[in-house]
This record gives structure tokens, sequence and C-alpha cells, in this order.
């Protein structure tokens, strides 16, 4: 029997079990496998930086070795690695970031099939934060114009980015005093690995502080970039109903996953899939409909936009397949399992990618073009179509599990949600925080990990922060994994959450956790945190905000970037289990002491979800006293 102990979600159980009997091995199972882990390899003293080695650091040996080859000590070791950790991640978002930039190009240049831009005034709202000029200009002119300064902002040498202007004087001023101030995405990158060559950057306090300069570069420059330029062109969200859960697919349709994080493929695939030529295809080959379902960040991507439902979040992708009712899956890259096209063989389902950047073999490569990209969409789907008839009803296992969530919260949405039609304002928010009706903010996101529980940390840390007066913002698999748990609708205010919130939620009529979208929408949260501090009354900077983050079972690199540029900008952040550190004891005071000097955030690293959110309470607590703030209204 499949142990449950690592999830509480019933359609992961049920598949688990189901992987278990036809002896498939998932996630689960190679994690186990993986066990024990390199002790070297978890305290971040081993290095393979160069010909010299591999090296590492005895701490626990007496008389074994306390410097590499080179000389380097732990401290060193530890932090070139982690900036590695950081560059990675924060490249990842940064070229999401470019290829959003090549569609939008496209699309305005009239080049990018079945693509048009849905948010005119949003284009002008961030075409002017770049300096274009828009009076006089069609919306096409106006976009090929940005598009060229964003193209540019990525190997720009000197000055500053453009979208990081929109951070508190504060914590620009910091950034600027120590040197962390970002110039461009790319520079930040290639300057980074640069650094962490043999005999080049020997200081871990050198090194963070480049780590907090390349993971800016993505938090205020191609995350931002990203999510400004897709609610551009794909729209932007506003609250809509949705579903989630493996129980989403269907018995008697075509079903299609698209998985991975890039939205120019997986919103047209949900376009053609509407096709009426397109269904009337599948209507011949015996199909009632056509499902398109969502895995990982980019179902949240068109989930938020166009209500498509998630099938799952990153640990269940194995599992989608593992239904026998999935015809295809269709990746871009990111977070997409090399196991997949090896699990597939047992199935029907065809697997497809379509990245240049991302080749899985086994997988079928269909490269995706923005030029072509309704008529490869519709060539995509009509290979999903025939396929349809070699489904094999004996093999098919759909939990009947889904789950109702409200997803669609944006930093300009909250202006709406708050001051109705006539006001827009974050007024009532950061009155509610001030009165002591709330007691501050806390994002909860990141990944889902086997070594934790796979998810129900996320809905354990949620439904404590509610209990005691925090509004909770989600992105990423964390929102899907507390989507699972009935926590993102309206009616969850009146089972979890304390009355200040419950009060609250039912003069707005919101859920007490607002789904902000995928990992690289993170950047909404930091927009929206600028708000309050305009707003006023409760602060003149982030780090003086009464708001925490967490990522309780993070896996990504993507999530060490995301980590770092909260606390670049003055945010205590709580990872789950700690990134490879603890073998360097400067490094560790470092980023969970020293660098609250240097930003106001600050990192804590605890695996339990309980105290996960006591250290956050308390931290919010410390805000607010400082801020001399009301005492808690109902507490």
């Amino acid at each position: 029997m499949a142990e449950n102990k690592f999830s509480g979600d019933k359609a992961t159980q049920e598949l688990r079990q189901v992987a278990e009997d036809l002896n498939i091995q998932t996630i689960w199972d190679r994690e186990v496998l993986q066990t024990p882990h390199c002790g070297f390899g978890l305290l971040g003293i081993c290095c393979k930086n160069c010909n010299l080695g591999p090296c590492r650091v005895d701490p626990f040996n007496p008389d074994g070795p306390k410097l590499g080859v080179c000389g380097a000590d732990a401290d060193v070791i530890a932090a070139r690695n982690l900036l590695r950790h950081i560059t990675a991640g924060s490249a990842c978002h940064n070229d999401h970031g470019r290829e959003i930039t090549k569609a939008f190009y496209m699309t305005a240049k009239g080049e990018a099939q079945g693509y048009k831009i849905n948010d005119e005034q949003k284009l002008k709202v961030v075409a002017q934060e770049y300096g274009v000029t828009i009076e006089g200009k069609s919306s096409p002119e106006i976009a090929q114009e940005l598009a060229k300064k964003i193209f540019s902002e990525y190997g720009q040498q000197e000055g500053e980015l453009a979208l990081i202007q929109r951070a508190p004087k504060k914590q620009k001023e910091l950034w600027r005093k120590h040197g962390m101030m970002p110039r461009g995405m790319d520079r930040e990158v290639v300057e980074s690995m640069a650094r962490t060559n043999m005999g080049v950057d020997n200081d871990y306090r050198s090194l963070m502080r480049q780590g907090m300069k390349v993971a800016l570069s993505d938090g205020w420059g191609g995350s931002m970039i990203a999510t400004d330029l897709s609610d551009i062109l794909f729209r932007s969200p506003r609250p809509l109903s949705g579903k989630s859960n493996l129980g989403v697919f269907k018995e008697d349709e075509v079903n299609i996953a698209v998985h991975g994080h890039v939205p120019v493929l997986s919103d047209m695939i949900a376009q053609a899939a509407t096709d009426p030529e397109i269904l009337k295809y599948a209507k011949e080959k015996g199909a009632n409909g056509i499902l398109v379902a969502g895995i990982c960040c980019t179902a949240l991507e068109s989930l938020m936009r166009r209500g498509m439902p998630v099938a799952g979040n990153f640990l269940q992708q194995e599992l989608a397949i593992i239904t026998g009712a999935l015809e295809m899956l269709i990746v871009d890259l990111q977070c997409v399992m090399p196991s997949l096209p090896e699990i597939a063989k047992r199935f029907h389902t065809k697997v497809i990618s379509t990245n240049p950047r991302a080749h899985f073999p086994g997988t079928e490569y269909i490269e995706f073009n923005e030029a072509k990209g309704f008529e490869l969409a519709k060539q995509i789907i009509r290979k999903a179509i025939d396929n349809f008839p070699n489904r094999k009803k004996e093999s098919v296992n759909i939990p009947k599990v889904s789950a109702d969530l409200v997803p669609g919260f944006t930093t300009e949405y909250v202006f709406d949600m708050l001051g109705g039609k006539t006001r827009f304002t974050y007024r009532p928010l950061n009155d509610g925080i001030i009165m002591g009706r709330l007691r501050g903010v806390a994002a909860v996101v990141g990944c889902d990990n086997p070594k934790m529980q796979s998810g129900d940390t996320h809905a354990r840390l949620v439904k404590e922060l509610l209990k005691n007066d925090v509004l909770v913002v989600q992105t990423g698999c964390a929102a899907t994994a507390c989507a699972k748990d009935d926590l993102l609708t309206p009616e969850a205010a009146f089972k979890h959450a304390g009355k200040g919130i419950q009060e609250i939620c039912e003069a707005v009529g919101c859920p007490p956790v607002l789904h902000l979208g995928p990992c690289v929408d993170n950047s909404r949260i930091l927009t929206a945190c600028c708000e309050m501090v305009k707003e006023g009354g409760i602060g003149n900077g982030l780090d003086e905000l009464p708001i925490a983050g967490a990522a309780p079972e993070w896996v990504s690199e993507k999530a060490v970037a995301i980590g770092w540029y909260f606390v670049a900008s003055g945010a205590l952040v709580v990872f789950g289990m700690p990134y490879p550190l603890y073998g360097a004891k400067n490094l560790t005071n470092f980023v969970t002491k020293e660098v609250e000097e240097w930003t106001g955030g600050r990192w804590a690293f605890e695996p339990d979800p309980m105290k996960m959110a006591r250290i956050m309470i308390d931290h919010i607590d410390a805000k607010r006293k400082a801020l001399n703030l009301r005492p808690m209204m109902y507490q």
C-alpha cells in the first residue's frame, strides 16, 4: 500500500496506489531511493567549480580538510554555490520575460498569428514607465517601441531598471548605498557566474551582495516584465471561478494537459480547442468535447485569464498520465520531469515537447512558433484527438476529487475590490491593519516537495495564519495545494479565519486567501506592497510593513531567487528546508541576521508549519509594535 503520510490529498493518494499496483516508479519512490542525501551537499560545503577538486570541507572530522585545494573555506564555498543557485533561478525567470517580450513584439508587428493586445490601458501605463511617448500613436506603435526598450534593458550595462523605480524611495536608497541596484538582467547574470569562478570573488558578503543584485534583476526586472506583458497580451486577470485537482479530467472528452510556465503556448492551445472545426473533428472521433487543463504554473496563467481547470501542481504531473485518461501532455519548460515520457509508454498518452530550450528524450518535438501559433496549436490538438480512440477504458482511473477556487487577483484589481467603481484605493486594507482588524499580510508561495508533505504543509500553515487574522496571498503550486483544500473560496473565511478577516471578507466578498497567479507573478506581491506604502500609515518602506513570506516546500533554484529578491526588498522569508548553507557558520549568520542591517529583510528556516506560522506572526507583531499600531481588535 502506498504510504499516504506524504499527502492528505485523496486524488494523489488514489493515483499513487494505482502507480504502485502497476509497478510504476514516481517522484515519491525516487526520493526514497535517494536517501540518505549527501551530508556535504546538504550543508553546502562541497565544491566542483574547477579541476583542483571536487573538494569538500569536513566539519565532522577534527582532522579533516577545512579548506578546498585553492584555499576556499566553508563560507566561500557555500556562498559561491548559493550565488549560482540564485543566478540560475534568476536566469530562468529573466528568460521567461524575454520570451514574453518576443511574443509581444511579434504581436505588435502583426507577425504573431492569433495573438492581440488585450489590455491597452496597461500598455500605456507600462510604456510611460519606460519613457515611451504615447500621444498620437496607435497601440501597435506604442507596443513596438516598448518592446525594443525592454530588449535593450536586458543587455544594459549601466543605469537602473525601469520597473524598479516602482519601489519605495527607502528601498532604492538602500540598494544604491550597498551597491545592489541591478543594471541589466543579462549583465547581472554574467557577472554572478564570473564571480563564482575559482580565484575570483572570495568574500561571502561580497558574493551575497551580488546574489541580491541578480535576484532584484529578477523580481523587479524579468519577472515583473513577464507579468505586465502577459497582462497586456493575454488580458489582465479578474476574479473568476475555477476548478482544481485531477478529478477535472472527463471520461467522454479528449483530455489535453499543458504543463510548464510560458503562456504563449498554453493560451493558444486554449483558444484553438474552442475552434468549431476542431470541436467537429473531436465529435467525429467519438468524443463529446475537448478538455484542456493545466499543470504547474502554465495552469495558473490560463486559470487566471480563461478559467482553465488546474489538473495539478508539480508533484501531480506524473499522476496526470497515470489516470489513463490523458490523450496528450504538452510541455514547454521549467519544472517538467524527465520521467514523463517513460511513464507515458505504459499508457496511450502522447507527450509533446515544444520549446527549443527544453528537449526531452522520448517525446515528440513540435517547435512552437508564434508566427504560426494558431495553426500549430490546431495541429497539436488534432494529434490529441486522433489519440482519443486509443484510450483503454480498463486503464482509466480518474479520481472523483476536485475543488472550487476563486483566482484572478492582481495589484490593480485590489483597487477595484476595495474602492468600488468610484474610489480606487488601498485605504481599506491599510485601515484594517491600522485598526487591528487585520494583523498583517503573509505570502505563502513556492513548490510542493516529496521531502515534506506534498502540499499539506502549505494548507496547515495558511490555516494557522488565517486563524490569527493574517490575510494570505499566494502564487504557484502553493496556491494549487491550498485550492485543493478548499481555502481559496469566500466560504473558507468562516471555516478557518479569525473574526477580523471574516468581517473584511464578508464586506468585500473575497476569499481570505488571494490567488495572484503563477510563480512569476510574485512580482504582483512586490507591487501590491508598494501600493500599501504609498497609501500610508503603515511605514515608509517595504521593510516596515507588517508582512512576511514563506515557501514551505520549495524545490527549484527559482524559489531561492524569489526568496532573495524579497529579502533584498525588506521582507522576512521562511523556507521549510534550508538551502545548502549550514556548514558555513558565518554565511548562516549573515543570511539569518546580518543581512537585516543592509535591507531590513532576513531569512529563517523551519520545517514545522505551526512553528513557521509563529515565526511569521511574531515578525508581523514586531512590525506592528514598531509602527505603534493599535492592539488586535479580537485577540
